[in-house]
């Protein structure tokens, strides 16, 4: 397509003006004397249909001059045609490369800075793992530390777990020597209140005796069972105090397996000190249960003590109901007496 004001009309008057200062109107020139504008390709197909109605008949040899420039001059543009074509697909084709070089390019420059973020991030990480590790030993080296603390902790429950035993095992002692005086109160009382049913009188005597003796045996019964009481009290709070100590233990060390745990992802290099780390949990866990199981048994025997102790006192009251009883069955003025005084008295 011509451009803007290209048309057949203005080729013509270029090529007459060319004619007329006596230049060849090759498509070039007439070209330079449009002004540079104009395909010229459409310059040359106006100049074809214009020579062909040209109404002037040149000579035959400025014919044949003409028409071998004109050849020429369709030869020279179209291999410049041609060429520009060629140079055109060229550079596009070498524009396409270049956009693709460039987007290469962009995406190794993308995928280096890519790589080198994935080796500050990976350095990064192992210095990381480095401190987490020399964290991990210090701490590994506390846990140590504080496991013997709790080993010697565990020894000195033990130890005392020992002496509660020996003081439960005194006051079963007591309380068998109480059992026993209790039985041989009971022989004593039975064998008064056969004397006392062959001697009236001598038994009354002897009975308020015996009276006296056993309230006095009663208060100190009580005194020993209060002593009795408030040494189970104690107990019971220094076993509470106990269970106490284990559950925090069992809670350390359920702490301490955690922390191993996540030693053991962290860093496969401590396997060997976690290993360690779990039998000595192992072991505490062992000594835990020894005491609960202990502390359990303490228990179970403060509560025997205290069966024990409340059957003495029910023994003591049932005692106390027979000695009440015997009274009233020793009192010198019957009911049948006082009925029998009645009548005097009207």
């Amino acid at each position: 397509m011509a451009r803007g004001g290209i048309n057949k009309a203005v080729v013509q008057k270029a090529r007459q003006s060319l004619l007329a200062k006596g230049m060849y109107p090759s498509i070039d020139a007439v070209r330079v004397e449009l002004g540079n504008t104009g395909s010229k390709t459409t310059i040359s197909r106006y100049l074809k249909e214009i020579e062909s109605f040209d109404p002037r008949p040149p000579s035959s040899r400025e014919r044949m001059g003409e028409e071998l420039s004109a050849m020429v001059a369709s030869l020279l543009d179209r291999l410049m045609e041609e060429g520009d074509e060629s140079i055109e697909q060229a550079r596009s084709a070498f524009d396409l490369q270049r956009v693709g070089l460039e987007a290469q390019i962009a995406s190794l420059q993308a995928e280096l800075t890519s790589a080198r973020r994935q080796l500050d991030a990976q350095q990064a990480a192992i210095e990381a793992q480095t401190a987490d590790l020399q964290t991990t030993q210090s701490s590994l080296q506390a846990e140590l530390t504080r496991n013997a603390g709790i080993s010697q902790r565990c020894t000195d429950l033990e130890a005392l777990v020992g002496d509660r035993d020996k003081q439960i095992q005194s006051l079963e002692e007591k309380h068998v020597h109480a059992r026993g005086a209790l039985e041989h109160y009971r022989e004593s009382v039975k064998e008064q209140r056969d004397q006392d049913q062959r001697r009236h009188e001598s038994q009354l005597h002897e009975s308020q005796v015996e009276q006296r003796k056993l309230q006095e045996t009663l208060v100190l019964k009580q005194d020993d069972l209060t002593r009795l009481n408030r040494d189970n009290e104690r107990l019971l709070g220094e076993s509470r105090q106990q269970v106490k100590t284990l559950h925090a233990h069992e809670a350390r060390i359920q702490a301490l397996t955690g922390e191993i745990q996540g030693l053991k992802l962290a860093e496969a290099k401590t396997a060997g000190i976690s290993e360690q780390l779990q039998e000595q949990i192992a072991t505490l866990r062992q000594d835990a249960k020894a005491l609960s199981a202990a502390a359990t048994q303490s228990s179970e025997r403060e509560l025997e003590v205290r069966l024990l102790l409340a059957a003495a006192q029910s023994e003591t009251e049932h005692l106390r109901r027979l000695r009440g009883r015997d009274l009233e069955e020793q009192d010198p003025n019957p009911p049948s007496t006082q009925s029998n005084s009645k009548p005097s008295r009207k």
